[in-house]
Parts: C-alpha cells; structure tokens; sequence
C-alpha cells in the first residue's frame, strides 16, 4: 500500500513539474517519474477518474484549476509541502481564487495597487458584492507553514486591509464602487491546504479548495470576522459639504 501510495504521490510531483507551460506526453511524464508502464496508467486513470486531468493522444494536461487540486492531492499523500508550492505557478493560485469569486457574483480586481501612508500597498485579489469587499492574501509558503508564518501573514494582511479601506472614498472610481453607499472591507489569508489553525484574531486562514465553503458562509459570519466599515463619500460630495460649511461660516461673520 505504502509503495503504491509512493509511486502516485512521486507520479503527480513529476505532473506538476512538466505541465507548467501545457500537456505533457505520458511517456516523458513516465520517464521522470520513474515508473514502470503498468503503475503510470493506474495513477493517470485514478487522477482521470477523479477530474484531475484530462488524456488525448498521448499527451496529459491538467487546467490550472485541476493543478491546484493535484497539489493538494500530492500533500495529502505525503509529499513535500515546500517542494509542492515550488511546481505551482503564482498565477494559477491566484486565478482559481478570483474564478470562485467570480462565480458567486463577485467582480473581481486582481493585484491591486494603492498608496496610503506614504506607503505602497498591493492586494492579490479583491472580490467585490455589495456591501462586501473581500481583501485575499495568497500565501504560497514557499518558505515554510510554520504557526509564526501564519501569524505574520495575518497581521499584515489586516494592516494592508485596513489601509486600503481608509483609501475608498478615493479610490472608489478604480475599485468601481462608486453606486455603493458602504463598504465592509474583510481580510483574508488563503493557504494551499490546511495549517495547524483556521483563524487568528478573527481573520480567516482558508484553504483554496475551501473557498465556496467560505463564501458560502460569509454573509451569516460577517459580524464575527475582523472586518473595517467605511462609508464612501465621493469627492462630489466632499466638494458640496465643503461649500455648505464656507457659506455657513461667511453669512456668520457678515
């Protein structure tokens, strides 16, 4: 059981490798697996099987979607977590987070950038669905999962959170708010897989493959997450009550 387990798990590290630019042939993908024939076509029908990947003619090609899953899959049976988010493209993780987004009626702006705070800030992606505004970190921890990582990354994820919400009524042409009335900005921080916890001061730590689950649930959990209202006060608006209070102030002094 352990060897077969050894061979799938070394079968979809040497997928990751091969198909980052496209399909790959089963017999190049074989080759660097270092499998023989028979255990190459059981784990490729298994990840077919399980809507891993996809066959045709001899070439093997999971979708950057299929590929975050074949990630999780390899981690799962016990492959080197660090060596795994190597063979992942940084794109590709961020791309599934804004296609789920994106199916749930979220527009989606991906790599961010403002300035607050004499200060550059830079969002992964941002998932927007009045009233809410979803800021998410992809952590790829390449460097490590430890308990410290994790912390750090929340803690800043909701400093860069809370400062790109104090830039809204700025910002809000960029961001395409300028309808809404109020934001509820909400840090996120999403990992490949699962840490040693789900949350640290009530900011979300969310697997990618759990991400519907989240979205799901978040309109019921809002209230209890770490999360900065603003309202959006346009510069129309601004300009009006500015004029308001100087005619105010020049007809007491007349």
């Amino acid at each position: 059981m352990l060897s077969k387990m050894t061979a799938e798990k070394d079968v979809i590290a040497s997928l990751l490798r091969l198909t980052k630019t496209g399909p790959v042939q089963e017999q190049l993908l074989r080759k660097d697996a270092r499998v023989s024939v028979q255990v190459m076509e059981k784990a490729l029908r298994k990840l077919s099987e399980e809507g891993f990947i996809r066959q045709q003619r001899g070439f093997v090609e999971p979708s950057p979607n299929q590929r975050v899953s074949v990630a999780v899959q390899a981690i799962k049976l016990g492959a080197d977590f660090e060596q795994i988010c190597k063979l992942l493209e940084w794109t590709e993780f961020e791309s599934i987070a804004a296609q789920t987004f994106q199916v749930n009626g979220f527009r989606v702006l991906k790599n961010f950038r403002f300035k607050h705070a004499a200060r550059r800030w830079e969002i992964d992606v941002l998932g927007c669905k009045e009233p809410l505004v979803v800021c998410v970190d992809c952590k790829h921890w390449r460097r490590g999962w430890s308990k410290a990582a994790m912390i750090k990354a929340v803690e800043t994820q909701v400093e860069r959170t809370r400062n790109f919400a104090e830039t809204l009524s700025h910002s809000y042409h960029r961001t395409k708010l300028a309808e809404w009335k109020t934001a509820t900005v909400i840090p996120i921080v999403l990992s490949l897989v699962s840490g040693s916890f789900k949350f640290h001061n009530n900011v979300p730590i969310v697997p990618v493959l759990q991400l519907q689950d989240f979205i799901n649930e978040l309109p019921l959990e809002v209230s209890s997450l770490t999360h900065f209202k603003k309202k959006i006060v346009k510069i129309e608006e601004k300009l009006t009550n500015y004029f308001k209070y100087s005619n105010k102030k020049s007809n007491k002094f007349s």
